[in-house]
């Protein structure tokens, strides 16, 4: 994830590094979009994660039960 980071800092697409290195095999294939959601409706770590993020910033890495995860806020 740290690695991940990097690589976006340096201006690289987030979709392009989901697509490449998700081990998620949905949200991966889409770019990393997971759609809209609200809250309740992701693990406890994510959301409280993206729901601090303003519109387009990168979180730091979070860890869930799921992995690491970096999350960029679109809306």
């Amino acid at each position: 994830a740290l690695a991940v980071l990097e690589r976006l800092k340096k201006g690289e697409s987030f979709a392009n590094l989901a697509k490449e290195l998700s081990i998620d095999k949905g949200s991966g294939k889409r770019g990393g979009d997971l759609g809209s959601f609200g809250r309740g409706m992701m693990v406890k770590p994510f959301e409280e994660a993206a729901f601090k993020l303003e519109r387009g910033q990168l979180s730091e890495p979070v860890k869930t039960e799921f992995g690491y995860h970096v999350i960029k806020r679109l809306d």
